[in-house]
């Protein structure tokens, strides 16, 4: 019998591991799994269908894992106690926010913390076990918008993307005495906090803030200590981005990830070990790749932690992406970095390690997310997917900088295939190893899908992300198209006549940009993108400083702005003629949905076939952790675009009305 092909609704079977938390002995591991279920699975409505993620904790010592929580709510946040004998973790409601639970793994049910308004947020137990420090809003409430009052504005930022608005008062952090059941509140931070770590001896933690608001959207941080009798001392004069500290085991020197004062968005974060009389050591010299994983792919929805972790006192554990892959590596003091769990076609995409022990998160091209205690799977999630996955085949070409490579994802058999070219964010993200069930969903409905890491991209070295500052729209075009050539040329499989282009957020501006400098391609999905550079820098949640580290320049500036302009797609929009789906969601702060609009303005003005979708309560996410039912929508969306314009098959959208369409 033949398998039927995938369609959207695959996604519905998928189940998505997070936040693997491995046990103080090294030898369990309790993650998130969450699933697909109707919203209100005991009365659904067969004409409405409501399919929402609910998430339960999951333990496995080494074998297959069971559950471990039960429920229509979602549970998350699965924190070992020090002497493992008790799971704090989140739970929350439908409707509700999450609150902090405490479950005893000898028997019983878990005991409820809190009881706030406002959710509960990097919770971790002291390491002495004495006390569970968390960030929360408390019981603030913010219903102005419900009440239709006005919001008067005066900090640089008050929104962020999957957020919304910003909390007037930032989230405090909380202390609770597990054997005294005392909860207080510890510290009342002036602007966010963004890392919390405990100090070895319990003493306190340190976090990672910054001076003040303005600052902040500067990404400019300093480290501070915070003593349990509430002192709060600041720790560096680092004056630029730090994205987690690690307290050395020794407890006066700390590791953080970062980029030193001076260096922006362009460079790669590092690891440094600070001294307290504050200079310090890049641990991880002579290691030409960034700290974190950057390899895209949309079947993860959760946490994936990823700090550093000292293994002994003289070597840190950390995930790095390598060309297309991501692993872990050691790195000494001296500065030695070593491979510790690296498969160059695999992607660890989350990961912790404690006790001699390291759970992590491994996925490929051809594998779906899996968890693993010690390499061991607990997990055989791959089994479950509705479709076979089919292999990707490497393709290269050529630039100044050396080899550059992508990959293109055939359909079945030997009939002439529709070629796509996908285009990555980031720009400084990555294609590679990943499983991504969009590319197979179109692989298996007949489309030959090509992606690839053109300069600009992670993985290959700085020179590589270094070579498009200040040229968007050059050297990363040369490359996109010469890689799609090469495509072509190496498999005859692929039909010139019917290609499309697509991409989102930097893969949608450069989608917008390719269009307008070239009617090489019969269909183009542009999702989240970008195509007026001067009013993205007044409305993007990070527009106040991203394009002084992209490309030298600021809106804000008249000189910077007219070169602004010269890279905006929407100056040579006149030159467009490429049928375009515009795929966009209401509450994208990073790429604000006022870029969708201009677009789609402009190119109804001058009469090109044009759909615009706009997604009501989703973010920049929505391709990767969106609603359910939101996600099918955008996966259609796509398909009878590309069957409209590439022919493959007859479908009823080829008579559609141009429209916008917006998506309840």
């Amino acid at each position: 019998m033949t398998p039927r092909l995938p369609d959207p609704e695959s996604l519905l079977a998928l189940s998505f591991p997070s936040d693997p938390q491995v046990s103080p002995d090294g030898q369990q591991v309790a993650f998130v799994l969450a699933r697909t279920e109707e919203e209100e699975p005991h009365a659904p409505q067969a004409d409405w269908p409501r399919p929402r993620y609910r998430s339960n904790i999951w333990l496995s010592g080494g074998g297959p894992a069971r559950a471990l929580t039960t429920g229509e709510g979602r549970d998350s946040a699965p924190r070992w106690s020090p002497d493992g004998a008790t799971l704090a973790f989140v739970r929350a409601a439908d409707s509700g926010a999450g609150q902090l639970y405490l479950l005893p793994l000898s028997g019983g049910e878990a005991r409820r913390v809190t009881r706030f308004r406002g959710g509960v947020q990097d919770v971790q137990w002291s390491p002495d076990g004495r006390f569970i420090s968390f960030l929360s809003t408390g019981d603030d409430e913010d219903k102005r918008d419900e009440r239709g009052q006005a919001r008067v504005i005066t900090r640089p930022r008050y929104r962020f993307n999957g957020r919304d608005w910003l909390p007037e008062r930032p989230a405090r952090l909380w202390l609770y005495d597990v054997a005294g059941e005392q909860l207080s509140k510890w510290h009342a931070p002036t602007v966010e906090i963004s890392s919390v770590a405990w100090r070895p001896g319990s003493e306190g933690v340190v976090f990672v803030s910054s001076l003040d608001d303005f600052l902040a959207s500067q990404w400019q941080n300093e480290v501070y200590g915070l003593a349990r009798s509430g002192e709060v001392t600041q720790l560096t004069h680092w004056n630029a981005s730090i994205t987690a500290v690690v307290p050395h085991p020794g407890g006066k020197r700390l590791a953080l990830i970062g980029r030193p004062e001076g260096q922006g968005n362009t460079q790669h974060t590092h690891l440094y070990l600070l001294d307290p009389e504050g200079s310090f050591t890049r641990l991880d010299a002579g290691h030409d790749h960034p700290v974190g994983n950057l390899v895209g792919g949309d079947c993860h929805v959760g946490a994936l932690p990823e700090r550093p972790v000292w293994l002994d006192a003289g070597t840190l554990l950390f995930s790095s992406t390598v060309r297309g892959s991501c692993g872990l590596f050691t790195a000494t003091l001296e500065g030695e970095v070593r491979a510790h769990d690296h498969q160059p076609d695999a992607v660890i995409c989350a990961f912790t390690a404690r006790g001699g022990g390291v759970a992590v998160i491994r996925e490929s091209a051809t594998r779906f997310p899996e968890v693993e205690l010690n390499r061991e799977p607990v997990t055989d999630l791959n089994a479950r997917l509705p479709f076979p996955a089919r292999a990707p085949q490497r393709v290269t070409f050529e630039t100044e900088l050396g080899e550059g490579e992508g990959w293109v994802l055939l359909p079945e058999g030997d009939q002439a295939a529709p070629a796509v070219l996908s285009i990555h964010g980031g720009p400084h993200t990555d294609y590679g190893h990943a499983f991504t069930h969009e590319f197979q969903l179109l692989a298996a409905r007949g489309y030959g899908v090509c992606y690839s890491n053109p300069r600009g991209s992670v993985g290959y070295g700085q020179a590589w992300v270094d070579a498009i500052h200040g040229r968007w729209g050059s050297l990363d075009m040369d490359d996109l198209l010469a890689f799609f050539d090469r495509c072509l040329e190496t498999f005859a499989q692929l039909d010139p006549a019917r290609s499309a282009v697509m991409g989102g957020s930097y893969g949608g501006y450069m989608t917008n940009w390719i269009t307008a400098h070239s009617t090489r391609f019969q269909a183009a999905i542009t999702d989240r993108s970008i195509c007026n550079l001067i009013s993205f820098g007044g409305t993007s949640d990070i527009g106040l400083r991203f394009w002084d580290d992209e490309l030298g320049l600021n809106f804000h500036r008249r000189q910077d702005a007219l070169r602004l302009w010269d890279l905006s797609p929407l100056q040579y929009v006149e030159n467009v003629r490429t049928p375009t789906l515009i795929v966009h969601s209401v509450l994208d702060h990073r790429c604000p949905i006022e870029q969708a609009e201009q677009w789609y303005a402009a190119l109804t003005l001058h009469g090109v076939e044009t759909r615009f979708v706009r997604f009501p309560g989703e973010d920049h996410e929505l391709s990767r952790s969106g609603r359910p039912d939101r996600r099918l929508t955008r996966l259609h969306e796509y398909l009878n675009w590309l069957d409209r314009w590439l022919s493959l098959k007859d479908t009823s959208a080829a008579t559609q009305e141009n429209e916008v369409q917006e998506t309840a």
